[in-house]
């Protein structure tokens, strides 16, 4: 009899574990659903606010919520807030949010708290004085922004009645709180290789202006001061040196014409690194004469744009160097496969220099092509010697998968 009324029980409990085991189900692509459309709204903003902004009001729907604000740490971890979503009227103040730490990021920048938990809002020190503007707001729900050990900012969200979010709904939340810290700190690092490529730039064009123009104009300058002396006692001298100031112009102005033509975007949106590298060498010997062959191993591993553009712009300024100082009458070009590493070399045949001179002086643009390989997790070597011609050597590390190792 025993065994039979289990058997019954089970009978009776099955349709019940198929209703739980359907609730579950439901839930769970509830959940993903509402993951893939923050992660679409992360990816697909054009900047961190928007971004933040389209996820908080992903959110209160999803939750049933009504309002949401979100607080990022600034590069010296002083809190601000980055975005909202409709708070309450005595929240709006800039003085209720602005220029002090509530208890929620008080706990959070001492490293107290981590995860996802319910705050009572009205213990909450931005509401204290509140007797109207809250908007009957009860319980927020706060929840701490990682990236690994670093941190990012907090999340809250809030509603005005009295529910409590419950654990399901907290894990959820902190789920949702590790795909906005990703997303904050990728947006971030992407902004500061940006500054630091404008940097970058601007340094390079401000080493360019110093080598070429101001140095040309300079001559200029005492060329002229020169022909007004020599002009009332040695007018043919003075024209001479009239005449010296303006081949000076002639060549200033061709130099910035290179400089502009050098600072085009896209050199290489049109046409592979080989063909832009076989394009800049037919250039370079149309204007100086010096023979340049360009020498690229076959299979070359692929690389990222950036690597690409960074590596042309090295021998870009690699020939200036040529063009301004070698007085070369050959030069190679070659980028090749060795060591696990992609190499780039720019070798010339001309006066070289004394290393100690090099290492003291960088107005060879040396300093703006060790920092592009850098940025790319590389180096650059210069091998000189007085008489004897100079070799750049840019090497960037590759992937196992790169390396076709794996």
């Amino acid at each position: 009899m025993t065994v039979k009324s289990e058997r019954t029980d089970a009978t009776t409990r099955r349709p019940e574990d198929a209703l739980l085991l359907t609730e579950r189900l439901a839930n769970r692509n509830r959940d993903l659903a509402i993951l893939n459309a923050i992660s679409e709204a992360l990816n697909g903003a054009r900047d961190v606010q928007t971004a933040l902004e389209n996820t908080l009001t992903l959110v209160t729907d999803f939750f049933g919520l009504r309002s949401a604000w979100v607080w990022l740490l600034d590069p010296k971890d002083r809190p601000f807030l980055a975005a909202s979503r409709h708070l309450p009227p005595f929240l709006r103040e800039p003085a209720r949010m602005e220029g002090w730490l509530c208890l929620c990021l008080q706990r959070f920048t001492r490293g107290d708290f981590d995860g996802a938990a319910n705050i009572d809002v009205l213990k909450c020190s931005r509401l204290r004085d509140a007797t109207s503007g809250s908007e009957g707001l009860r319980y927020h729900a706060s929840i701490s922004l990682h990236l690994g050990s670093k941190r990012v900012g907090v999340m809250n969200v809030a509603g005005p009645d009295w529910r409590r979010l419950s654990g399901e709904e907290l894990q959820l939340l902190h789920t949702i709180g590790n795909q906005v810290a990703v997303a904050v700190e990728r947006a971030r690092l992407s902004e500061e290789g940006a500054r630091a490529a404008q940097l970058e730039e601007r340094n390079r064009l401000a080493r360019e202006i110093h080598d070429t123009l101001a140095q040309q104009l300079a001559g200029v300058a005492l060329h002229l001061e020169t022909a007004d002396e020599m002009l009332p006692e040695r007018p043919l001298d003075a024209h001479e040196r009239v005449r010296s100031a303006m081949t000076l112009v002639r060549e200033g102005l061709d130099e910035a014409r290179r400089s502009v033509q050098g600072l085009r975007a896209a050199p290489l949106e049109d046409a592979s690194l080989d063909d832009a590298l076989h394009r800049l060498a037919a250039q370079f010997m149309r204007e100086t004469g010096v023979q340049t062959a360009v020498q690229i191993q076959s299979e070359l591993p692929n690389i990222s744009a950036d690597a690409e553009a960074a590596l042309y712009r090295i021998t870009q300024e690699g020939l200036t160097n040529v063009r301004k100082h070698a007085a070369a009458q050959n030069t190679t070009i070659r980028l090749s496969l060795e060591s696990g590493e992609l190499r780039l070399r720019v070798r010339d045949d001309g006066r070289g220099f004394d290393h100690e001179v090099e290492q003291q002086d960088q107005g060879f643009g040396l300093m703006g092509m060790r920092e592009r390989a850098r940025l790319l997790g590389g180096d650059l070597v210069v091998e000189s010697t007085d008489g004897r011609g100079t070799v750049l050597t840019v090497r960037l590390p590759l992937s196992s998968r790169q390396r076709g190792t794996e």
